[in-house]
């Protein structure tokens, strides 16, 4: 049997764990693994939204992939035709359909690039106010930043701020507040020379406010769910999906949270009072959920933030917590989660984007 080489970065066995699944989702850039027996017969696929899912059940990424794969999965067979793959990539709204043997084997796949000139299926639009912090100094892009503020940190023909809010756009965002302090303007002035589809409502703070702090000056300008994002990390989501998410949990506030893999370089030691060995464990794996960010907030919490007082958006959130206000967390993938607030952050972002 000739098999598509392409796929084989895609294939992960039934006993191996959740964790290595969307490692492998990670390394390949697909949003999809496809779980196989040793002949290549396939017994089922995990996607991104499965791996959420998973994770929003209390699972543990340990756990053997079987667990949580799909063990339905759409498939067409190998001699299938373009047209017919197009259809039903329309129909299930999916990015990639394996191709199977008549023995159910894996022979390929048909991603939705090869087929379409638009870069994913048609995405939901959403009507959805979007706050960007941009008021920072970028200490960690110093001594760039000493001249250059991180908005317009260049990332290909573009300027970081551009990015992410031409990623917003494209699901119909139209209606922007960008928060400025620092250097302030040399952004209003960049942007006031670029033609952009959207208008951007300038906020400014006299003096740093912090991510929490900065929502006081913008009380009168939200009065609908929005969206708060930082002016140096990008989030590779379904922001429609993200939305949906957080209005059908009835959240006042969803952070979105990436997935992060640890592996401790040494022996780690569990140690008993008196110093006695109890035991070792070499080269430790450890997975975390990590705040990437990027909130999707209730106009409600605006009247939590105190006026004129610099305050973090997790002081904001342990007091919703405390005040028993529903607060969600929307996992993604850790290379769905780009973090360019530092240099060698930038190259990977250029690499995950297509702009190197």
């Amino acid at each position: 049997m000739q098999t598509d080489k392409r796929i084989d970065d895609l294939i992960v066995g039934p006993d191996e764990s959740v964790a290595r699944a969307l490692q492998v989702m990670d390394a390949s850039g697909d949003r999809i693994v496809l779980v196989t027996d040793e002949e290549r017969v396939l017994l089922g696929v995990v996607t991104d939204g499965d791996v959420r899912r998973w994770i929003l059940g209390g699972n543990d990424l340990a756990e053997p992939v079987s667990r949580a794969m799909s063990a339905s999965p759409l498939t067409l067979s190998a001699g299938s035709g373009p047209d017919e793959a197009r259809a039903l990539m329309v129909e299930r709204r999916v990015e990639c359909i394996p191709l199977v043997d008549e023995r159910g084997r894996v022979v390929s796949a048909v991603w939705w690039l090869d087929l379409f000139e638009s870069p994913a299926p048609v995405r939901e639009q959403i009507d959805t106010p979007v706050v960007v912090m941009a008021g920072g100094k970028g200490t960690r892009l110093s001594p760039y930043t000493n001249i250059l503020p991180k908005p317009l940190m260049p990332l290909g023909d573009q300027t970081i701020l551009e990015l992410i809010l031409d990623r917003f756009s494209a699901y119909g965002a139209d209606r922007f507040f960008v928060t400025l302090n620092y250097k302030a303007n040399l952004i209003k002035a960049y942007f006031a020379d670029v033609e952009t589809p959207y208008d951007i409502t300038y906020v400014h703070e006299t003096e740093p406010l912090g991510t929490g702090g900065s929502l006081s000056l913008m009380r009168d300008l939200l009065d609908r769910t929005f969206i708060l994002t930082n002016c140096d990390i990008v989030v590779d989501a379904d922001y429609a999906d993200i939305v949906r998410y957080h209005r059908e949990h009835g959240n006042t506030i969803t952070l979105i949270a990436s997935t992060r893999h640890e592996t401790i370089p040494y022996g780690v030691c569990e140690v008993a009072e008196g110093g006695a060995l109890v035991s070792i464990r070499e080269k430790p794996q450890f997975n975390f959920l990590v705040s990437t960010g990027f909130y999707v907030i209730e106009p409600s919490i605006l009247d939590r933030v105190p006026d004129g007082t610099f305050i973090h958006m997790t002081d904001i959130i342990n007091g919703c917590l405390a005040d028993g206000l529903p607060v969600g967390v929307y996992p993604v993938s850790e290379r769905s989660w780009v973090d360019i607030g530092e240099f060698e952050s930038l190259q990977d972002t250029l690499t995950h984007f297509g702009l190197v």
